[in-house]
């Protein structure tokens, strides 16, 4: 219980090779260079330029936002499928609180996190305090939110949508471009990620996550306090859906009540790409990163090459298909590799 399996750090097979086979996002990664050459050779001069690469990046921002702690959550054993519900939440969240009733884009902003905040708490508290799968939970809070975001909207500013003009300020910090092109979420989605991937693989925390997707029991019996990192995973992955639903709103100053449904699976698919395992205990913040980036390149290439856009989703099909293999191949090297002795 005190050394997670990403931690390896005696030689194997064939010493650095060996260990690199072994790890989590060694499989994202071969798959990423694969699609990007894919489709740097099909969409040619246009995929490779400034816009082309904004074009991915910027959709990989915001789905990575979500991605990493739905990814956590995973590597615990868990489910959240109600970040779809609350991007759009926080979003009209926002626009009601600084657009309709024009107080401070601070202000609305504070607010639109702070339904993330609560729903990663009802999720989390629920978890822990009952035999329900989280899958169930968090699909139950995902169509009660949806149910409260749609009424109240309509109750309070007479239809599904509400507008918003934002200040200088915010959209310096959650809407603005660089170059006009890369949008600023692109640098929230690199420092979430380098934060978080510290707390996961060079903290003691980290283990405690592993833990709990190894075997929650024995986690419990170690001492780790199971039920609060449980909860604190819930509440940062509702924050980290409220984040993007801010963004979003600031970005492109309008909210819809049904927007974001894309989110659910999308970031869950970025995250399996990137090696998580489906039963928990194994992944990467890296790996993560990879299938983000993996994901946003088939999602926008497809439109650089000329193809049928459907074909875009057969390759994300096939690639999660080959990533689930892939995934439970690494483990079992990870987990059979036994150092020499000296």
């Amino acid at each position: 219980m005190t050394t997670s399996i990403q931690k390896i750090s005696s030689p194997g097979l064939s010493g650095q090779a060996g260990r690199l086979v072994r790890r989590p996002e060694t499989g994202a990664f071969l798959g990423m260079v694969a699609v990007y050459i894919f489709f740097a050779v099909l969409g040619g001069e246009i995929f490779l330029s400034s816009a082309g690469y904004a074009s991915w990046l910027n959709i990989a921002a915001e789905v990575g936002i979500v991605a990493i702690p739905v990814g956590l959550l995973m590597i615990a054993g868990e489910l959240d499928i109600s970040v779809g519900s609350v991007i759009p939440a926080s979003s009209i969240t926002v626009a009601i609180v600084s657009g309709l009733f024009d107080l401070p884009d601070g202000v609305g902003v504070l607010a639109g996190l702070l339904v993330g905040v609560l729903v990663g708490l009802v999720n989390g508290y629920l978890v822990v305090k009952t035999n329900i799968p989280s899958l169930i939970i968090t699909i139950g809070t995902m169509f009660g939110m949806m149910g409260l975001t749609l009424g109240l909207t309509v109750l309070i500013a007479g239809s599904v949508g509400v507008s918003i003009v934002p200040g200088e300020t915010a959209t310096a910090l959650f809407g603005q471009y660089i170059a006009d092109m890369f949008q600023i979420t692109i640098f929230w989605w690199l420092g979430f990620a380098a934060a978080v991937l510290f707390f996961l693989h060079y903290s003691k925390y980290g283990n405690w996550v592993f833990a709990l997707g190894g075997d929650r029991d024995s986690a419990r019996n170690a001492g780790i306090p199971t039920d609060k990192v449980t909860i604190g995973l819930y509440v940062l992955s509702g924050t980290a859906a409220a984040f993007v639903g801010v963004s979003q709103v600031i970005t492109y100053q309008t909210a819809q009540v049904m927007a974001g449904q894309s989110f659910i699976f999308n970031s869950i698919m970025c995250v399996v790409i990137g090696g998580v395992l489906l039963t928990g205990g194994f992944g990467s913040i890296i790996g993560i990163m990879f299938g983000t980036i993996t994901f946003a390149i088939v999602n926008q290439g497809i439109f650089f090459t000329g193809l049928d856009p459907n074909f875009g989703s057969i390759i994300v099909g096939a690639l999660l298909l080959v990533a689930v293999l892939t995934n439970d191949l690494f483990r079992k090297l990870a987990v059979n590799y036994s150092p020499k002795k000296k």
